[in-house]
C-alpha cells in the first residue's frame, strides 16, 4: 500500500489519527498487503509471459511502449517494497516496536521504516508521473511530435519530479530528526501535498488529454480515406475504450487513498477523535484503510488487463519460434485476394500509391499503432484497412488499363 501515512509511522510522536490506523489490526493489515502484492506480482508475470496461442512478440520500439515498460517496472518494484515491508512487520514485531521509542539510539528500526516507506512512495509517485507522460505522449503523437527522442524529457519529468517532491516532503516531515519529529499538523501538510500532487494530476489532467487525443484520432481517421467508414469507427472505439479502462483502473485503485486521507485529516482537526459522534467517521477510515491495502498493490495486474486483456495461462516456454509478422500476413492476404479476383499476378503496390496522412514524421498507421500498442486486433485492423485501400486502387487501375485498348480500337 502506498500512503504518506507510512512515513508518519516512523515518527514516535505521531498524531492521534495516524495512531488510530496504526493500532488497528496491524498484523492483519500487513498480511492483507503482503497477500495482495504477492497476488499482483504472480498474475502480472503470468500476463506478460508469452503464450502458446500468441507466440513470442517483440514490443515495437515506440515511445508509448517504452512508457508502458517503465510503468510496469515502477509497479513491480513498488510491490516488492510492499512485500519486504509487510514481511518484516509480520516476522519481527520486537524490531518494529523500537520505532516508537522517543529519542532512541537504535537507528536500524528507524532506517528500515524510513527507507522502506520512501522506496514505496517514490516508485508509486514515479508511476503516476509516467502515467501522466503516457497521456501527454498520446496527445503529442497525434497533434504535434513525439517519439523515442522525447523519452529523455519524460525521464527527467518522471524521475526528477518524483525524487524532488519525495525528498522535500521527507525533510519537512522529519525535521529536526526522525526520533523527535515536530508535533502538529502543519509540518506534515507539505509531505501530504507532495505525495498527492502527481496522483491528483493523473486523476484530473489525464482524462482531458485522453479526450483531446480521441477527438484528434477521429479527425486523423477521416483524413486517411476522406470518409469515416466502419473500420475507422471500430479503430477509434478501440483507442477510446483503452483510455477509459486506464482511467477506470486508476480510479478504482487510488480513490480510496483520497477518501481515507480526507477522513484522517478531518479526524486530526477534531479535539477528541474517540468521541461517540465520530464513530462512523472512524469506521469509514478503517474500512478505506484496508481497502487501500488490497487495491493499491493490484494496480499492475489491473493495468495489464486494461492494456492486453486476459492473455490466459497457456505459457509458451519455447523462445525459438519466429515472431509473427502481422504486416506481412495482411499484405500477402490482400495480394492473394487481388490475384484471385482479377486473375493476374500484378502487384497492386506498383499501380496505386498508398494514401497516408503524415503526422510530424509518422504516417497515420504508425501514429494509430502507437496509441493501440498491445492490441493485436487493432494492429491487424490498421494494416488490413490500408491493404484494402490499396486493393481498391489497384482494381481501379487495372480496369482503366483494360479499358484503354478498347477505346483506342473504337477510335480506329
Amino acid at each position: 500500500m502506498a500512503s504518506p501515512r507510512l512515513e508518519t509511522f516512523c515518527c514516535p510522536n505521531r498524531d492521534a489519527a495516524t495512531q488510530l490506523v496504526l493500532d488497528f489490526q496491524t498484523r492483519v493489515f500487513n498480511g492483507v498487503c503482503l497477500g495482495s502484492a504477492s497476488f499482483n506480482l504472480l498474475l502480472s508475470v503470468l500476463q506478460l509471459l508469452p503464450k502458446r496461442s500468441q507466440g513470442p512478440k517483440k514490443l515495437p520500439q515506440t515511445s508509448s511502449a517504452t512508457i508502458l515498460l517503465f510503468i510496469s517496472a515502477c509497479d513491480f518494484l513498488g510491490c516488492l517494497g510492499i512485500i519486504f515491508r509487510s514481511t518484516v512487520w509480520l516476522g519481527f514485531p520486537d524490531f518494529i516496536g523500537n520505532i516508537s521509542v522517543v529519542n532512541g539510539t537504535d537507528v536500524w528500526p528507524a532506517a528500515f521504516c524510513v527507507g522502506s516507506s520512501m522506496w514505496i512512495q517514490l516508485l508509486y509517485s514515479a508511476c503516476f508521473w509516467w502515467l501522466f507522460c503516457y497521456a501527454v505522449d498520446a496527445y503529442l503523437v497525434i497533434k504535434r511530435s513525439a517519439g523515442l527522442s522525447t523519452i529523455l524529457l519524460y525521464h527527467i519529468m518522471a524521475w526528477g519530479l518524483a525524487i524532488l517532491l519525495c525528498i522535500e516532503g521527507i525533510i519537512m516531515l522529519y525535521y529536526p530528526s526522525v526520533f523527535s519529529c515536530e508535533s502538529g499538523l502543519e509540518h506534515a501538510i507539505p509531505h501530504y501535498v507532495t505525495t498527492y500532487v502527481p496522483l491528483l494530476l493523473v486523476l484530473l489532467a489525464n482524462p482531458l488529454l485522453f479526450r483531446k487525443t480521441v477527438m484528434a484520432v477521429a479527425s486523423l481517421l477521416k483524413g486517411r480515406q476522406g470518409i469515416y467508414t466502419e473500420n475507422e469507427r471500430r479503430l477509434g472505439a478501440v483507442i477510446q475504450i483503452r483510455f477509459f479502462k486506464i482511467m477506470l483502473v486508476f480510479i478504482i485503485c487510488w480513490l480510496p487513498n483520497i477518501i481515507n486521507e480526507s477522513l484522517l485529516f478531518y479526524l486530526e482537526t477534531q479535539p477528541d477523535i474517540n468521541g461517540s459522534s465520530l464513530k462512523n467517521v472512524r469506521n469509514a477510515t478503517l474500512i478505506t484503510w484496508f481497502t487501500m491495502g488490497i487495491l493499491n498493490p493490484l494496480q499492475g495486474f489491473l493495468f495489464s488487463l486494461a492494456f492486453y486483456g486476459w492473455t490466459g495461462c497457456h505459457l509458451d516456454l519455447n523462445c525459438h519460434k519466429k515472431e509473427i509478422q502481422w504486416e506481412s500476413m495482411s499484405t500477402s492476404a490482400v495480394e492473394h485476394a487481388y490475384t484471385s479476383q482479377v486473375g493476374s499476378s500484378l502487384n497492386y503496390e506498383n499501380y496505386a500509391p498508398k494514401k497516408t496522412v503524415v503526422v510530424n514524421g509518422h504516417n497515420s498507421d504508425e501514429a494509430l499503432g502507437m496509441l493501440s500498442e498491445g492490441s493485436d486486433a487493432s494492429t491487424i485492423e490498421i494494416h488490413i484497412a490500408s491493404g484494402a485501400q490499396n486493393l481498391n486502387a489497384a482494381v481501379a487501375a487495372a480496369a482503366a488499363a483494360a479499358a484503354a485498348p478498347e477505346g483506342s480500337k473504337g477510335k480506329s
